[in-house]
Order: C-alpha cells, then sequence, then structure tokens
C-alpha cells in the first residue's frame, strides 16, 4: 500500500530525501529534536515509575498481576475489569508470568519502543514527495508528538497495549511485503479492537482485495480460535456485551469518547439510543470510506488510514481515552488554501490530543457538551468534515501567501533583531487566534496560581513580609494613599459601587473589545499590539513568579476594606483562598492597570479623533483609581504594570522593527524624497532636458 503511488510511480523514502548536502542548522535542528524526544521519554519513564505501585500500570496489574484476571479459572468479564477481546486474553495469558515479573520496567520501556516504532512507521509514510527538512524532522516531531499526546501518557501510566492494534495496522498499510501480510497484521489488529474491521472494505475498495479477504479471513479465524478456547468468555463478550459495551466502567462517562458514550451523556437511552447510534455510526462509516478511498487515490495514503481509524472510533460502541491515537494521525492533512488557515487544523488536533478538554473551552455551563465530547468530534471532523486538500489542488504546495509590509530601517543600527518576522499585514485566521488565546489564558492562570506553590496560603507569609515592604517604600516615596483612598470611597456608596463595577469588568471587556476592532478594521495593528500585550503578561507572570505580594485587602492589621469580595476572617490561615482557579498574591506587577495602559497606548496611537485618544488614556486612569480605592492593588503595583507595558511594546520594536504602518509610511516617503531629487534642476531629468 505505500510502496507506490496509486498511478504506479514509485515512491521516494524519506532517508534518499536526506542523503547529502544538509545543511549543518538542519542537523542541529533534527539532533535538538532527538535530545527533547530523549528528554520526554526519560520524564514518562520518572513519573510511571516513580509513582507507588498501587497508582501505576493499575489496567496491567488487573490483567497479570499476581491476583489478576489472567490468573483466575473463571470467566475474564467476570468483574468488568478486563475490557479486552477473548482473543486478547488468549493472546495474553502465555505473557502472563514474564508481564508480571517485568511489571514495571520491562512493560514501560516496552511501550516506548511501540511509540518510537509507530513514530517511525508514521514519518515514513508522508505523501511524497517529501523535502529534506521534512525527511530529517519527521521522525522526531511524529515521536515528540506522540509521547506528548493523553493516549500514550495514558497507556504508559494505565498500562494498556492500545498501540499495538494502531501499529499493527500502519506495518500492514506501508510496510508489509505482500497483500496477505498486510491482511494478516491488519485482521489481527481486528481480532484486538473490532471496529478496525473498517480496513477491511477501505482494502477492498482501494484494489486490494486480497489484502481485504486476508484480514477479514484472519479476524475471523483469530475469533474462532478464541471461540473455541473460551466459548463462555467470548459469548459474554460479543453477546451479552454486545463487543465489549458495558466493560470497563460506565458507557455514559466523560472518558468514553464514541458516539455511544456521547449520546447517552445527552440523555438518551434505551432501543432510541441504539437507533440513533446505528444510524449515525453507518452514515460516519459511509462518508469516512469515501474520503478515505479519495485520499488513497490521491496518494495521501497515511491520511486515508487515519480517517478510517477516526471513524473507528465513532462508531465503537466504547473508545477511552488509550485508544484515541488515530485523530492524532490525522494531523498530516492540509486543509485551508492561505498560509494563515493552513495551521488551524494541525494545531486544533495537537491541542485537542496534547491538553485536557478545560484547558481548551471555558468553564461555562453552556460548553458542557463541546467540552465533553472534544475528542470525539476531532474524529467526527477528521472523517467526515475538514476539507482536506487534494496533491492536485494548486494550494497543497503553495497556499496563498500573506502580505507582508515592506522592510524600512529602524532608528537603531541591529532593530530588528529578528528580521525574519516579517511584519504581516493580512488578517489572521480566526479560529486560530480563539484557540490559541484561550489557551494561552489557561496557561496563564495555571502558572499564576502555581506561583504561590499550587495554592494561595502557601504564599501567605512571603506575601505579607513583601506586602510591609512596599508599604515602607511608599512612605519613604510619600505615595502610601491606599488606605486614606479607600475609606473615603467607602463612605460614599455611587463611587464605592462604580470602583467595584469597573474593577470587576473592564478588566477583560475593554481589552477583548480593542482586540476585536483592531482583528476586524486594523489586521496589521492587530499583530503588532496583540505581541506586545503577549509579552507584556508573560513579564508578569515572571513577577509574580519571583516576588509575590499581598494587596493592601489582604494585609491583616491595617485596616483596609475589601470593598469587592467582602469581610476577610483573618484568623483563617487559608483567608486568601478566595477561590481555586486565582493567586490573591499576584499583585506585583499589576496587570489591570497594565492591560488598562496598553488599551489606553493602543487606542492613543491608532484612534483617528482626538477625543477617542482622550478617553482611551482616561481608562488607565480609572482602572488605578480603582485598584487603589478597593484595596486591591499598591500604587507601586501600577508602576510595575506600567513596567512591563512598556518593555512589551519595546520588544516587539527591537524585535520586528517599526509596526506596519510604520514601515510602510517610511517606504513611500523614501520613494517619493527619490522621485523628487529625479526632478531637481541638476539632476538627471534636469540634464537629459537640455
Amino acid at each position: 500500500m505505500a510502496n507506490a503511488e496509486r498511478s504506479g510511480r514509485p515512491t521516494e523514502t524519506s532517508g534518499a530525501t536526506a542523503v547529502g548536502g544538509t545543511h549543518p542548522r538542519l542537523r542541529v535542528a533534527c539532533l535538538g529534536l532527538w535530545l527533547i524526544v530523549a528528554a520526554l521519554a526519560a520524564r514518562q519513564v520518572a513519573v510511571v515509575l516513580g509513582s507507588p505501585r498501587g497508582e501505576r500500570l493499575t489496567d496491567l496489574e488487573t490483567w497479570v498481576g499476581p491476583n489478576g484476571v489472567l490468573h483466575v479459572n473463571g470467566s475474564l468479564y467476570d468483574s468488568t475489569r478486563f475490557t479486552g477481546t477473548p482473543f486478547n486474553g488468549l493472546a495474553l495469558k502465555p505473557l502472563t508470568r514474564a508481564a508480571e515479573q517485568a511489571l514495571g520496567w520491562g512493560w514501560t520501556f516496552g511501550t516506548l519502543l511501540l511509540v518510537v516504532a509507530l513514530g517511525l512507521v508514521a514519518a515514513r509514510a508522508l505523501p511524497q514527495p517529501v523535502g529534506r527538512r521534512t525527511a530529517l524532522l519527521a521522525a522526531p516531531v511524529a515521536i515528540g508528538l506522540l509521547m506528548l499526546s493523553l493516549p500514550v501518557r495514558n497507556t504508559l501510566w494505565l498500562g494498556q497495549t492500545s498501540i499495538i492494534p494502531v501499529l499493527l495496522v500502519l506495518l500492514g498499510c506501508f510496510a508489509a511485503h505482500g497483500q496477505r501480510t498486510s491482511g494478516l497484521l491488519i485482521g489481527v489488529a481486528a481480532a484486538l479492537q473490532p471496529t478496525l474491521l473498517l480496513f477491511t472494505p477501505l482494502l477492498w475498495f482501494t484494489g486490494r482485495r486480497r489484502a481485504s479477504l486476508a484480514s477479514g479471513v484472519t479476524f475471523a479465524a483469530c475469533t474462532a480460535l478464541a471461540w473455541a478456547a473460551m466459548p463462555h468468555d467470548s459469548h459474554t463478550y460479543w453477546v451479552h456485551h454486545l463487543a465489549g459495551a458495558g466493560l470497563g466502567g460506565r458507557a455514559d462517562d466523560l472518558g468514553n469518547q464514541s458516539l455511544h458514550g456521547a449520546l447517552l451523556r445527552l440523555g438518551l437511552n434505551g432501543p432510541l439510543e441504539v437507533a440513533v447510534f446505528l444510524t449515525l455510526g453507518a452514515a460516519v462509516a459511509v462518508l469516512a470510506l469515501r474520503r478515505a478511498v479519495r485520499c488513497f487515490d490521491d496518494g495521501q495514503l497515511l491520511l486515508a488510514v487515519a480517517i478510517t481509524g477516526c471513524a473507528a472510533i465513532v462508531i465503537s460502541p466504547i473508545a477511552w481515552q488509550h485508544q484515541l491515537l488515530w485523530v492524532l494521525l490525522a494531523v498530516v492533512g492540509r486543509a485551508g488554501k492561505r498560509v494563515s488557515d493552513r495551521y488551524v487544523w494541525p494545531v486544533a488536533v495537537i491541542l485537542v490530543m496534547t491538553l485536557p478538554a478545560r484547558m481548551l473551552l471555558p468553564d461555562m455551563a453552556s460548553l458542557d457538551p463541546l467540552r465533553a465530547n472534544l475528542v470525539l468530534l476531532a474524529a467526527v471532523a477528521a472523517a467526515t468534515a475538514v476539507p482536506f486538500l487534494s496533491r492536485t489542488s494548486p494550494y497543497y504546495q503553495s497556499p496563498l501567501p500573506a502580505e507582508y509590509a515592506p522592510t524600512a530601517p529602524a532608528r537603531f543600527r541591529h532593530v530588528p533583531l529578528l528580521p525574519f518576522l516579517r511584519r504581516v499585514l493580512t488578517r489572521p485566521n480566526l479560529l486560530l487566534e480563539l484557540l490559541l488565546l484561550r489557551v494561552t489564558y489557561a496557561a496563564y492562570s495555571q502558572v499564576r496560581l502555581a506561583a504561590t506553590g499550587g495554592s494561595n496560603s502557601a504564599g501567605r507569609a512571603e506575601a505579607e513580609e513583601h506586602g510591609q515592604q512596599i508599604l515602607g517604600l511608599e512612605r519613604a516615596l510619600h505615595l502610601d494613599v491606599e488606605r486614606w483612598a479607600n475609606h473615603a470611597v467607602v463612605k460614599i456608596d455611587w463611587l464605592r459601587n462604580l470602583s467595584d463595577s469597573y474593577y470587576t469588568s473592564m478588566h477583560f471587556v475593554v481589552p477583548l473589545a480593542v482586540l476585536a476592532v483592531l482583528y476586524w478594521r486594523r489586521p496589521a495593528d492587530y499583530r503588532w499590539a496583540r505581541s506586545a500585550l503577549g509579552f507584556a503578561t508573560l513579564l508578569a507572570l515572571v513577577g509574580f513568579w519571583l516576588y509575590p505580594l499581598a494587596p493592601p485587602r489582604l494585609m491583616p492589621g491595617l485596616g483596609y476594606i475589601d470593598t469587592v469580595h467582602g469581610v476577610q476572617d483573618f484568623s483563617q490561615p487559608d483567608y486568601g483562598t478566595l477561590t481555586a482557579l486565582t493567586n490573591q498574591y499576584a499583585a506585583m506587577p499589576s496587570l489591570h492597570f497594565g492591560w488598562a495602559l496598553w488599551c489606553g497606548v493602543v487606542i492613543a496611537v491608532l484612534a483617528r479623533w482626538w477625543w477617542m485618544k482622550v478617553l482611551g488614556l482616561l481608562h488607565p486612569l480609572f482602572t488605578l483609581c480603582a485598584v487603589v480605592v478597593t484595596g486591591n492593588h499598591w500604587v507601586l503595583d501600577a508602576a510595575g504594570g506600567a513596567a512591563v507595558v512598556g518593555v512589551g511594546f519595546g520588544l516587539g520594536y527591537v524585535l520586528t522593527g517599526p509596526r506596519p504602518v510604520v514601515a510602510r509610511q517610511a517606504v513611500t516617503a523614501a520613494v517619493r524624497e527619490e522621485a523628487r531629487s529625479s526632478v531637481r534642476p541638476g539632476g538627471d531629468a534636469g540634464r537629459g532636458s537640455g
């Protein structure tokens, strides 16, 4: 299946493309990626083997441990702890003693070797032609992504065998010599995971009928062998549990990312749920096979296999997290005609397969159905909906390029430091921006909380000590106006309510509004402003980590009134823990003021009318008053916020040069000046007229 293109032309192996003339930088990058892969593998081993015996490899312990299921003379499914097919149990039973002796190191390193083999096969299966850079970097990138993926991490942690069926299918499709061997490997994979029988019609419709027949016969033979050896278990699995449905936990559990599990979570059950499941499953299977056949005819064999595997996930009664690797393989598909659209699908797949769902979608009740079925939705999209480009499309190799700002000289000699980061004038993809914005904010929240050791109470003593330092410095500078302002505002109800509302609402509303307007009306300036905001936020995280600081409202004995959160009980050791998701001691620098100042600067620079500029500059002033009078920040916190914002704008300028509009204006002015000089008396034009 992989030895020749559909057109009959021999494929060029990835190793051959990398031989000779490799740039030294490319070799260094390849070596760096392999070192990262080695570090990831070492970390996985340390995490698994460094955990207590009863908390790691729990599934493997359940199967082959001293009292495991495979030791029991009765049924494999008496306790519902064993979820594999009867053939799976039949194949594992002879390995029970050896697996028990090597329950930790042997199984973990064996699984890592399977992951490496899977990554190497997938890298060699990329559609041809493969460039030199791709040939060198594909293998370490593929293995690294597999190591980071949630299915592999779960497989290593639980001691599962779910990598083996995926590897058998890939070997059958891309490494086996002869159709019979290919069908044999795929048939064994289907005997271990029945929904992989979907590859049998794929082989048939792509002209590999001998392999398709061999696959079906192998599956039937393995199942019959297991039925003859364990008739009661086979009846339990295939008849009573309907091919494993109901084994290993509740079918409506969030871990079950199949269509069956999603329908149960949505409230459907009984005959209606079965009918809907069978109807939708059949539709997904038919659509996926049609798309897979088209991809195969187009020479995108790995994508055809990934689409079929995603459909197998959808139609399976049970698809636990460690069985979902097929979605990650779909990352090889190319979608989008523009350069800015090309990265949406791969980035979305990688994020879905490596990060928890709560990091990708906000914790809102209306988004619960999406968050609970995120991997399933990715599998359905890959199987039926994503408009993957054909290799015959002119956009497959050459998407529509982005428009770049012309290069303009900066005020300083060595600016920009990174000239290859050219200023883009076109609008970025909105879906990708929203996805990255959400993930970045989720990571920011986690790092901000971790700055106090994982809880607000953990850094209380140090934060209060730093609070005393800030108060002492403000007294020396005669800036300690917080208590006076706090008590003055408390006496005026309308002003207190206005300050509380401004503090709680404008922090997110105004920056998001500014970003939205820039994205829609000024896409080039959107990139410039967004980068500055990102730099400032990263610098603020460093400040939170290095200098945890208690705000005035959390300083016992100083008499500040918390107008927003209410009275705090300073006698409780965790009084600062208002929420488990926010670091209450992340006061220096103040991002409330920093983000407001960023808004003010951007509006003042880009707004067309003077009154807009004034309103923009008033926002950080109002924010400063709000954070001080509510007792949420010291005055020096605002100075810290101003500092990180200034450095953020400075980094953007130093790294990438003037913002796009300035660069374009500078080039236009230079062209006009050159035109003027050419028509001055004594110039070339003047001499030509004489």
